[in-house]
């Protein structure tokens, strides 16, 4: 097990190395020069090389792709002269256009983007689970039809879309919830507000991202259900709810936990879409936001963070499925 641990730990390391290489390298490739970005349009070729030189990006690429990675970790002095200023630990740099610290801009929206991504796993996953299970024991029946049915239309629904028709139906049309348009109050501060402004999101990506887990969770019921030790069970005269329960379900949902765990990790990396219909300024929107303008530290900074999430998650899942099932250990 201990082999097993470490060597899915240098395996996330490797893939976080790896994705911080190539990010640093898609912010120098882009058509655009940072010192341009920040000294102005209308800046003399002598006042961009001497911004070039104060921010240091005259260094090899290697020398600042050192330098940004430290001071992620030790924070740094970014800057010569003028332009000297300290930046602690997590340091990502500052913002081009308003010369915040992209680390306290990332502060302010990660609640957010945490909010609405671990709420709408809570809903899919319950859903996902409930609805395969529903389906497998009614098989064949119009009930699984219907459940199937409802899979494939999440499935298909693009989140933008069923985003607008919520916000038609529960905001514009019947007024049961207030629009969330760049409003959010933290759970501690006002409960109530913080529910509302986000029930909405919840269920635009809860009914999108159900559709996996109700699909894996009935195929696994079904051929569960077929095998030996269940059809034991029943011999053994146990009522069909409690073969159901404490045998047919225990054994089938081991890889609905490791999908929704996966699940978890990309919701965190990926509520871009969703944040921007809603109008709540967490990761993605800033993201969306930072691409149009082309304030690279930020984007930077918030896909260095999805990747993270999205790394560590999945070593968890694997940890979790090695400790729920040792075959997995071999592999």
């Amino acid at each position: 097990m201990i082999r097993f641990i470490v060597r899915r730990s240098l395996l996330a390391v490797l893939t976080l190395f790896t994705i911080s290489v190539i990010t640093f390298a898609l912010f120098f490739a882009l058509p655009s020069n940072p010192a341009q970005l920040m000294c102005a349009k209308d800046c003399t070729a002598e006042q961009v090389k001497a911004t070039e030189e104060a921010l240091g990006l005259d260094q090899p690429l290697t020398t600042q792709y050192a330098e940004y990675m430290g001071g992620i970790f030790t924070g740094r002095t970014m800057g010569e002269g003028q332009f000297a200023k300290e930046c602690a630990a997590p340091c990502f740099g500052y913002s081009f256009f308003t010369d915040e610290s992209v680390w306290g801009l990332i502060k302010d929206a990660l609640p957010i983007t945490l909010s609405i991504a671990i709420g709408a796993w809570i809903i899919q996953t319950l859903l996902g689970i409930v609805i395969g299970i529903i389906a497998a024991l009614r098989r064949g029946t119009v009930i699984d039809k219907l459940a199937v049915g409802s899979t494939l239309v999440g499935a298909s629904m693009p989140v933008y879309l069923l985003g607008a028709l919520l916000l038609l139906v529960f905001v514009y049309s019947t007024g049961i919830f207030t629009r969330p348009a760049n409003v959010y109050e933290p759970l501690t501060e006002n409960p109530l507000a913080w529910f509302t402004a986000l029930i909405l999101p919840w269920l635009s990506l809860a009914l999108i991202g159900f559709a996996g887990e109700a699909r894996m969770m009935r195929a696994t019921m079904l051929e569960t259900l077929s095998e030996d030790f269940v059809r034991t069970a029943r011999a053994k005269g146990l009522s069909k709810s409690k073969v159901h329960r404490k045998h047919a379900l225990r054994a089938s949902i081991t890889p609905v936990v490791t999908m929704s765990g996966m699940n978890l990790g990309y919701l965190l990396g990926g509520a871009a879409i969703t944040e921007t219909v809603f109008g709540l300024r967490g990761l993605g929107l800033q993201a969306v936001d930072s691409v149009r303008i082309l304030n690279l530290p930020i984007v930077m900074a918030t896909v260095l963070i999805a990747s993270v999430f999205i790394v560590v998650m999945t070593m968890v899942v694997d940890f979790l499925y090695a400790v729920i099932d040792p075959r997995v250990r071999l592999s």
